[in-house]
């Protein structure tokens, strides 16, 4: 927040003091929160340039305690450069405090943490899948919860990290040759159903060959054909990305040209995977990737109320 006053900068400390706690803010600093986060969001591309050293972070999904692991494991903010590639919310039962937390640190330290798009960062998932509930739990309206997702529509799609690793939520699109073609869509819009922009979000990588509907109901699968073309073509090392659930929190497939990163911890409390983190050093061709296990104990969800929907998918 080098351009922001001490007095702003003492403010969003005192939302970082609260939020680490897992504690959630009062309904106007949230809205003052979104229209920060909104205009440094406004100023960032569809492809964000990100430099090295920085770890690079798959879905989180409201798993906040599962979160301060991994800042356990990478170190905190700003201490170490964070790339999220979306699916902050839903599912977990913090997704409230732990998009708080990430805008909050964005807002402190903008050119520290890049934090992309999912396909849960939407109005229609959220609504199905336990955001818009928990907002209207922890708040007791949907203001909060309209706050977030018209927030939800500035996040960058995807990221370009040291110029050659290629970061975004879902996968590839066959709307989109190039990282230009990416560079000039109208992404402040609510995720279509259908499209390059849904393709990003969506998208998965299959052992066939080609392009083939998902089975998902939007995006598509796209075969090792289609990713090594997309790199080779784009001078890239590889594709990182997150969406899909893997048991041991990572998954290399195609030959190498795509890299699965999950980072939610037995993710929804019962599947029982490992997460991981991709930690890309000083040259983007140095990297490890590390491995971490869920919270321990009830994580907050004995003060829960039974009310409060058990989503899964």
């Amino acid at each position: 927040m080098s351009s922001s006053s001490p007095a702003s900068v003492k403010c969003v400390d005192q939302w970082l003091e609260k939020l680490y706690k897992c504690e959630i803010l009062p309904e106007e600093n949230v809205k003052t929160m979104c229209k920060k986060a909104k205009e440094i969001f406004s100023s960032e591309s569809n492809v964000q340039t990100v430099s090295t050293p920085v770890t690079i972070c798959g879905d989180i999904h409201g798993q906040f305690y599962d979160l301060m692991e991994l800042f356990k494991m990478g170190g905190r903010v700003p201490d170490t450069n964070y790339l999220f590639m979306g699916d902050y919310v839903d599912r977990g039962y913090h997704s409230v405090e732990t998009i708080s937390l990430l805008l909050a640190l964005k807002i402190r330290y903008p050119h520290r943490i890049t934090i992309l798009r999912g396909n849960h960062e939407c109005r229609t998932s959220t609504q199905v899948y336990g955001f818009y509930d928990e907002c209207m739990l922890k708040y007791g309206n949907s203001e909060i919860w309209r706050h977030f997702t018209d927030l939800f529509d500035y996040l960058p799609l995807t990221a370009l990290v040291g110029g050659s690793i290629f970061c975004l939520h879902g996968g590839l699109s066959p709307s989109i040759d190039s990282l230009d073609h990416i560079r000039i869509l109208d992404r402040i819009q609510e995720v279509p159903h259908e499209g390059a922009i849904c393709d990003l979000l969506w998208s998965d990588p299959q052992e066939r060959t080609g392009w083939r509907s998902s089975a998902r109901g939007a995006g598509f699968e796209f075969g090792m054909d289609v990713s090594e073309t997309f790199v080779h073509t784009n001078c890239l090392s590889m594709v990182s990305r997150a969406h899909q659930m893997v048991m041991d929190g990572y998954n290399w497939c195609h030959a190498g040209h795509v890299l699965t990163v999950f980072s939610a911890p037995n993710y929804c409390y019962r599947c029982g995977n490992q997460a991981a983190i991709l930690e890309v050093g000083e040259e983007s061709d140095t990297f490890r990737l590390t491995q971490f296990e869920h919270a321990s104990g009830l994580q907050g969800r004995e003060n829960i109320p039974k009310s409060l929907p058990d989503y899964f998918l």
